[in-house]
């Protein structure tokens, strides 16, 4: 009795590994398309969103690691940029509070740092070596940070702004620009006199040379870093971020060239309605309409790791939909590279490469 059930057993047995082993091709006969059988294959459209095109450079940073990386590191992973079709690099910042990217002797002076390296003729050498315009990121004193006020930022960079061209922008040829580095998302103290002042000194002082903002919009994941909250519940309306954002390009659009709006404040079903909110003011004042696709993730507990690919990519589609100029990326050494210090980043690249097909 036992071994006559133990035998129907291995026989049903057999028999279900058959038809497991089958299963293919009963699917096949479904018309499963050939695409979607293929292990790791997309099921959404390839290439459907905005490549990145420009990342910022983030060596002064107070809220993420510091891969204290040396020229060979830089230099490999301005390659893994060039490979993507990164052309643009953006210094986020020369210095912010004591720390420094160059030996500034107007910021020496001033009781700052000495660095042990400038990043700032490294950076304008490896931009020059893989072909990328570089924008120089204005020095953050961090006072604005304590007041809310941005007009302390003018007096510092009077100073930085002539004392970098000077001394390295009539050298570069990679010295392409200029980001004006605070960082607001409504109708902030001093903003526009501060945006003016310095975009129109970076422009008399360069030749004309680009300038650039990117702001964050005041949505519901906009809280601070250190808050232990991942949403709030007074986030700003599409209508009001259009009243204030139209007042403050209105003041600055004649020395600004571009606006890159962060995208991670916001949620992803509310992408649309900003976006295209952004590129009407954009095209209304005769300026570039950025994006600043964030590649970590701000809807994770831990402040910051490298975003979930369909996230970055909903985004990406986004701003294509609304016929942005281009995206930029904070940022691509940190979250995205293959020899971050966070191991999901050089995951996040390659998944990336898959949905643009780039080989």
């Amino acid at each position: 009795m036992k071994a006559n059930t133990r035998r129907s057993f291995l026989k049903k047995a057999a028999l279900a590994g058959t038809s497991l082993l089958a299963l293919p091709s009963f699917l096949d006969s479904c018309g499963m398309p050939e695409e979607q059988k293929q292990e790791g294959r997309l099921i959404v459209p390839a290439g459907n969103g905005l490549p990145i095109t420009g990342t910022f450079l983030d060596e002064i940073s107070h809220d993420i690691p510091h891969q204290n990386w040396g020229e060979k590191e830089w230099d490999l992973d301005f390659r893994y940029m060039k490979q993507i079709g990164i052309d643009t690099v953006i210094m986020i910042r020369s210095g912010y509070r004591k720390f420094i990217t160059y030996p500034s002797a107007y910021l020496l002076g001033k009781g700052c740092y000495m660095p042990s390296v400038d990043l700032l003729d490294l950076f304008l050498r490896l931009a020059g070596k893989y072909g990328m315009k570089f924008y120089f990121g204005l020095y953050d004193s961090g006072r604005y940070w304590d007041t809310g006020d941005l007009s302390w930022e003018i007096e510092d960079n009077k100073y930085v702004i002539d004392e970098v061209w000077k001394s390295y922008g009539c050298r570069y040829k990679s010295f392409a620009g200029w980001y004006i580095s605070g960082e607001i998302s409504r109708a902030t103290k001093g903003a526009i006199d501060a945006f003016h002042s310095m975009g129109q000194q970076c422009k008399e002082v360069s030749g004309g040379l680009p300038t650039f903002i990117s702001p964050w919009i005041d949505g519901k994941k906009a809280v601070m870093a250190g808050s232990g909250k991942l949403t709030k519940a007074e986030a700003v309306s599409v209508r009001q971020h259009e009243e204030e954002w139209d007042e403050i390009f209105s003041g600055i659009h004649d020395v600004v060239d571009a606006c890159a709006f962060q995208d991670g404040h916001i949620d992803y079903d509310e992408l649309d309605a900003f976006f295209a909110v952004n590129k009407k003011l954009a095209d209304k004042y005769g300026m570039q309409c950025w994006t600043n696709a964030e590649t970590f993730d701000r809807d994770m507990p831990i402040n910051f790791l490298p975003i979930k690919f369909d996230k970055l990519r909903l985004k990406l589609e986004a701003a294509k939909r609304a016929g942005y100029d281009k995206a930029i990326t904070f940022e691509f050494s940190h979250f995205m590279s293959p020899q971050s210090a966070y191991l999901q980043a050089g995951h996040l690249y390659d998944r990336y490469k898959e949905y643009f097909e780039i080989v």
